[in-house]
């Protein structure tokens, strides 16, 4: 009797998750499908091409460079971050209240991040509305989002992975470049996407540090505008068909980008991977 109703609540559960997979995978086949038939006819080249006054090649730009510098200043020092924490302290007072304070960052609203932005790097460093303020900003936003999934990712590794390094005498220095992040790679990739999903998709953090320039910048300390920030207007300023189309089209190339860029993460975690193996 016992077996049976085992069995049964094993069938009602894994109905109930096979279900919840259909409803996600079901809102993102509308989604992503609404957009895409909403754009078409209005996907071509010139959308791409920088003679077109109506293009987004500015726009892309201006997103790649927010996206890349993002990521280069915050991926070292969340690294770090996540390894001081893991591998080189307990789980005394201090370490508490700065995983609380990490914790609490994430919560932030991104506003109060675009405000914090425009008075510091804007203002008193005096960068002006440029892609290194933007930069800078989204940067100290997506931090909490790497060191706790970088963090996660640590905690999983087999404690007797380190155990036997030491027992072979390598140092802990050692043990964290050689076994540690090699074997944390798949979650340190998968902190990078979730970091760059939430840089592409900020707005008001962009809108107040990096500016809505149109012109195609020349370097990091130009303002411009990103293809988040200039759906916003698109549809802002939308007066008839066409202009919507416009709109649509360019969230289709922004999930496109959002594609390649993680596909680019994935394959150089894999490759990475490979060669630890090898």
């Amino acid at each position: 009797m016992k077996q049976k109703k085992r069995v049964l609540q094993e069938g009602v559960l894994y109905g109930l998750m096979a279900l919840s997979l259909v409803v996600v995978l079901g809102v993102l086949v509308f989604i992503l499908g609404y957009i895409l038939v909403s754009a078409s006819g209005y996907m071509n080249l010139a959308l791409l091409s920088p003679a077109n006054p109506r293009g987004i090649v500015p726009m892309l730009v201006t997103t790649l460079y927010v996206v890349l510098l993002s990521l280069v200043m915050a991926l070292p020092i969340a690294l770090l971050t996540a390894l001081l924490l893991n591998e080189y302290t307990g789980n005394s007072g201090l370490v508490r209240a700065l995983r609380l304070a990490i914790e609490t960052l994430a919560g932030i609203p991104s506003i109060l991040y675009g405000l914090f932005g425009l008075l510091l790097f804007c203002r008193f460093l005096q960068f002006g509305q440029s892609i290194l303020a933007g930069a800078c900003t989204l940067s100290i936003m997506i931090l909490p989002v790497i060191i706790r999934t970088t963090e996660e990712s640590l905690k999983t590794i087999p404690e007797s992975f380190r155990e036997a390094s030491l027992a072979l005498g390598a140092t802990q220095f050692q043990t964290i470049r050689y076994i540690v992040l090699p074997a944390a790679l798949p979650g340190i990739g998968t902190a990078v996407i979730l970091a760059i999903g939430r840089v592409v998709g900020e707005s008001a953090p962009v809108l107040l540090t990096v500016g809505i320039t149109r012109n195609l910048p020349s370097s990091v300390f130009d303002s411009g505008r990103t293809l988040t920030i200039h759906l916003y207007y698109l549809t802002k300023e939308a007066i008839n068909p066409e202009d919507f189309g416009i709109a649509f089209a360019t969230a289709t190339v922004l999930i496109i980008l959002v594609v390649l860029i993680n596909t680019a993460t994935k394959l150089v975690s894999r490759y990475l991977n490979r060669q630890r193996s090898i």
